[in-house]
């Protein structure tokens, strides 16, 4: 039966009436909350996997410039000279012919064209090179642009860039892989460095050569490190250590890198490992020395 319109606008006031329900302030606190701890939660997790990300790409340029350097010994039978200059040692002064290593292996790192731009009658100081920053030579965890963040080591001490440094690519070095006689393996070729210099990065100066006299990441400055072992005791300072302050413009300085817990290196046989900051600091000399004959175990 259908009702007339009274009898309808009677029975509707009994009907039950819905409402929208809102959330209440503590509520609301309460999922703001609970979205922070997921978000601070995941952060860290995609912060180092954004970390191994560009870890990956760093060891991947270290991979690059080690056969960058056994192709060159390929093609030459001898390892690249660090630095190429009539007299010795470095003095990172701007004037001196200065070409370093990384101009020379330029081709092998499938840079051709750059490796065109240079003039090799000019010095390093004359070049007159596009301000071209090459992916190879960026560590992506820095966030420094241009320049180069990794060093060839020229000596296992800190000392000036001469003849007589007992890396692998130093002043005028011709230095062949049967001339590493502690094993390719266990020398270092090339490693991470805050680079300081002033310098353009194909300069054999401390723009592109580094040494193992100072700790990993603790002094980029060599002088500093110099200082600190001068004020110490006959008996605290490390084993050979020669406390000595070399003069401001022959200081080279040490290897270290943005990642945590050390600096990446590349070794002879074309491995790269990540050598703790606090590795003793003679096996860490043994490992910068080609020809010491001391046996290097676990580092």
């Amino acid at each position: 039966m259908r009702l007339n319109r009274p009898m309808q606008s009677m029975i509707s006031p009994l009907l039950p009436i819905r409402r929208r329900r809102a959330f209440t302030l503590i509520e609301l606190l309460v999922v703001i909350a609970i979205i922070a701890i997921l978000i601070g939660l995941l952060l860290p997790a995609v912060q180092q996997a954004r970390e191994a990300a560009r870890r990956a790409q760093c060891k991947n340029n270290l991979v690059q410039l080690g056969l960058a350097l056994q192709n060159y010994h390929a093609a030459h039978r001898v390892l690249p000279p660090g630095c190429v200059n009539e007299t010795g040692p470095i003095v990172d002064n701007g004037q001196g012919y200065h070409i370093g290593w990384l101009a020379q292996v330029l081709p092998y790192l499938d840079e051709r064209n750059m490796y065109q731009q240079f003039d090799f009658k000019l010095s390093a100081y004359q070049q007159q090179i596009p301000s071209v920053s090459l992916p190879v030579l960026k560590c992506s965890s820095r966030a420094t642009s241009g320049g180069c963040d990794y060093a060839g080591c020229h000596h296992d001490v800190e000392a000036p860039i001469d003849v007589d440094n007992n890396g692998v690519l130093f002043l005028n070095s011709s230095v062949r892989l049967r001339d590493i006689t502690d094993g390719r393996a266990h020398t270092i070729f090339v490693g991470e460095a805050d680079v300081a210099s002033t310098a353009a990065w194909w300069a054999g100066t401390s723009a592109s050569l580094r040494n193992a006299g100072a700790p990993i990441g603790g002094f980029d400055n060599g002088a500093a490190y110099a200082n600190q072992i001068r004020q110490l005791s006959e008996t605290e300072r490390p084993a050979n250590e020669v406390p000595a302050v070399p003069a401001a413009q022959q200081v080279v300085g040490g290897f270290g890198g943005p990642h945590s817990g050390g600096a990446l290196f590349v070794f002879g046989d074309g491995s790269v490992a990540l050598i703790s900051g606090q590795v003793d600091v003679a096996v860490f000399r043994h490992l910068a020395n080609r020809h010491d004959g001391q046996v290097v175990g676990e580092f």
